[in-house]
């Protein structure tokens, strides 16, 4: 790899990193300093034409003063090597620390809701409209309940049957016949197919691990692998879900308004805008079981320690919906 990168000098270490659940990544030492090396294995974002596109969107991001780590073009110019039928990537290595929205005061959210309005606003700039996009189309239907009922009847059956049984195994049924219970009641608040929802490239993983601070300040977003072109809004909403939830379940409200309030100015968007967003994605997380899928149907279990908050705060969600739409409108 690093005879394609001859001004990155002489290999002296390469050691993986434990962070990321859909690539590999090391951490690359040489003669001339360190470099980030991915590993694009993710099949649905792991050919080059889609690296390319994103990796030429940080480079253009970057030019308009948005925090990223645009790859190290090699001796020809081009950023993706291919070794084997697989896609690698060297970028340079950023110091910096991931924060979760504990970790964040309210002016820090602030910063934090402004620098997602600067990536919409910037990749409405820098991308072509409509070139390979990738996403959800626009008009996609929510998420059908009939279809997560006999989904929730499924798992439910793999957590009774686990044997040896544990304890994420007995919260898992109580929260599967807990959202069965919520999905019966609000059935009737399926958002219906949007119109023309204000839809744009958007990051597609903007949460904690993706952004990197030193000390108080942002200083990189990294991973673009979903890059796409989706409704803007709810990915400022779901964002605000993974930075702000607490163990409980619960959103610090005052951080996720302070947060909203500045994503709303930077990118121009609307409280309806906003209001809509919160609607879909509240309904969408409470269909959701991704955790229990990969743990039950695929045997992995990486994710599992994000179940507890995750399965939580849909509950918390619907018992709070107002205030949490206040909070993201207001």
């Amino acid at each position: 790899m690093l005879r394609r990168y001859p001004h990155a000098g002489d290999p002296l270490t390469c050691k993986p990193l434990d962070q990321g659940l859909l690539n590999h990544g090391y951490r690359v030492s040489t003669t001339r300093g360190s470099y980030f090396l991915k590993h694009h294995l993710d099949d649905s974002t792991g050919d080059r034409a889609t690296i390319v596109r994103q990796h030429r969107a940080t480079q253009r991001l970057q030019s308009l003063g948005v925090p990223v780590a645009p790859p190290i073009e090699d001796t020809e110019g081009g950023t993706v090597t291919e070794i084997g039928g697989r896609c690698y990537a060297l970028h340079p290595w950023v110091d910096g620390l991931h924060r979760a929205g504990a970790q964040l005061t309210v002016a820090q959210s602030v910063r934090l809701g402004a620098l997602l309005g600067a990536v919409h606003t910037g990749l409405e700039q820098v991308m072509e409209a409509g070139a390979g996009a990738m996403g959800r189309p626009p008009g996609h239907a929510s998420p059908d309940p009939a279809d997560t009922f006999a989904l929730i009847d499924q798992l439910l059956a793999a957590a009774r049957g686990r044997r040896p049984r544990d304890a994420f195994d007995e919260l898992a049924e109580h929260r599967l016949l807990e959202r069965r219970t919520l999905l019966d009641q609000h059935a009737d608040r399926r958002p219906p197919a949007p119109g023309v929802p204000a839809t744009g490239w958007v990051h597609g993983d903007f949460h904690p691990l993706n952004v990197l601070y030193r000390g108080a300040d942002p200083v990189a977003i990294l991973d673009w692998d979903r890059l796409g072109v989706q409704p803007r809004a709810e990915e400022a909403v779901r964002a605000a879900a993974i930075f702000f939830v607490q163990p409980a379940g619960e959103l610090e409200l005052v951080k996720v308004r302070a947060y909203a309030r500045a994503y709303r100015r930077a990118a121009g968007a609307g409280a309806a805008e906003l209001a809509a967003a919160v609607h879909r994605v509240w309904w969408e997380r409470l269909n959701d079981f991704w955790i229990l899928r990969w743990r039950y149907c695929l045997n992995d279990r990486r994710a599992d320690p994000q179940f507890p908050a995750v399965s939580a705060l849909a509950v918390w969600w619907t018992r709070e919906y107002d205030a949490v739409r206040e909070a993201f409108t207001e």
